[in-house]
């Protein structure tokens, strides 16, 4: 999905009003999935459409005429006149802005329409993020709980065998020392335990999920970090990429634009508007003159008028408000792109490293850390080598099991990081 096209506008309607079916719905298990479900479940994206919705209704309230006015007089003492008593007057008015003011008007209202349609995919790509980083983090668990209870079933295997040869008088402290490690591996294991709950909680939340306990184990699609159908890695590509596409700098730009609009608006501040009038006068029956020529007859008029921007310090004030502003959203769209280039360099930092300890992990340590462990164990059994030897080997090649599913895990974070930053298809 690209999130500049996920949601276009009657999507971004569809989503707001989007509920998710009563009845039971499959617990999400890939990444494609956890995706879909935060992108139409997620409470406040749906809050942000409903804002877009809100703005877009604006626009045409920006650019309407203001409600024209009726007024009624009644006589309660009638006026006389040469050719009858008035008895009422009714007077209907219509107020015209300057100009060019309607334009400016519905041009800001347009501006911070697209501000907050900007502002939603930001949020759209922000939870993408969110959720992929916390994806992996659960996979990595589920991979680390996995790894530790079989290193823990392998030397529980062994245990048998240490108290055996302590019955008959081995050495007692290669017992003990079997069995601290056996418990250190079990506290572990309850500790990953613990950190599966969390992340489902911090999942389930993203998701909108109904049982936060409930998620399943993810499943994890080793992806090539080397590969990128957008020649991901390339810095300059990748940093004009997000210069040019991400929406929380569109989003600035129009912030930007609408201030520009204002200044202009402030600017027609000092023209005044018109306001065109008819008149209507009832006359009742003429008593006095009843021969005057148009005795009787109801007269009406046309009005125009125009107010009298004269309060120059008022206006002036307005002005210095809207370049004020102005000011202030070029500047935050500057800081805003300094931190995107300097998150997105960090990030290509990151993955560089990440797939630099993969390529280690995976071609040098790991093959030499089995290769050990597979050596010290046959070194064991035929005494020459001591347990000691033996867990140390196993606690080693562990770590660098960990440790390669961790890289594998930063990479594709920061991989998924640095699509959401480019806004690219995920």
């Amino acid at each position: 999905m690209r999130s500049s096209s996920l949601f276009a506008c009657g999507a971004l309607i569809l989503t707001a009003q989007l509920r998710l079916p009563a009845q039971s719905v499959e617990a999400p298990t890939t990444l494609a999935a956890y995706l879909e479900r935060a992108q139409t479940a997620n409470h406040e994206l749906q809050a942000y459409a409903s804002r877009y919705q809100a703005a877009r209704a604006r626009i045409p309230q920006a650019r309407a005429l203001p409600d024209p006015m009726l007024q009624v007089t009644h006589f309660a003492e009638s006026v006389q006149t040469r050719t009858g008593p008035q008895e009422n007057i009714i007077m209907l008015s219509q107020r015209v802005p300057w100009f060019g003011r309607l334009s400016g008007r519905e041009l800001v209202a347009s501006e911070e329409a697209e501000a907050i349609h900007y502002a939603f995919q930001a949020r759209q790509l922000g939870l993408a993020r969110l959720v992929g980083i916390s994806f992996y983090d659960y996979a990595f668990s589920g991979k680390a709980i996995e790894l530790t209870t079989e290193n823990l079933r392998l030397l529980e295997k062994l245990e048998p065998q240490v108290e055996e040869r302590a019955r008959t008088g081995g050495n007692l402290n290669n017992l003990l020392r079997l069995q601290v490690e056996i418990g250190k591996l079990r506290d572990r294991l309850a500790s990953l335990n613990a950190q599966r709950i969390q992340h489902s909680a911090r999942l389930a939340a993203l998701l909108a999920w109904p049982n936060p306990e409930s998620l399943p184990w993810p499943t994890w699609t080793l992806v090539d970090a080397e590969s990128s159908d957008l020649k991901l890695m390339e810095r300059p590509s990748l940093l004009l990429a997000v210069d040019q596409q991400n929406p929380e700098l569109l989003m600035l730009e129009r912030k930007v634009s609408s201030a520009r609009a204002r200044v202009e608006l402030a600017r027609l501040e000092t023209r005044p508007d018109l306001t065109i009038g008819l008149t209507y006068i009832q006359v009742g029956r003429p008593v006095v003159n009843p021969t005057t020529p148009n005795a009787g007859r109801d007269p009406w008029g046309v009005s125009l008028a125009v107010n009298l921007p004269i309060w120059n310090q008022k206006n002036s004030n307005l002005r210095q408000e809207a370049e004020s502003t102005q000011r202030s959203a070029e500047s935050e769209l500057a800081e805003r792109r300094n931190q995107l280039r300097a998150d997105t360099l960090v990030a290509l930092s990151a993955a560089a490293d990440a797939q630099r300890r993969v390529r280690l992990y995976e071609n040098d340590l790991l093959p030499l850390a089995r290769q050990a462990v597979d050596n010290t164990l046959v070194g064991y059994q035929g005494d020459r080598a001591t347990l000691l030897e033996l867990i140390d080997s196993e606690r080693s090649q562990l770590d660098l099991e960990l440790q390669l599913w961790r890289a594998y895990a930063d990479a594709a974070q920061q991989k998924l990081t640095l699509l959401t930053l480019a806004n690219q298809p995920l």
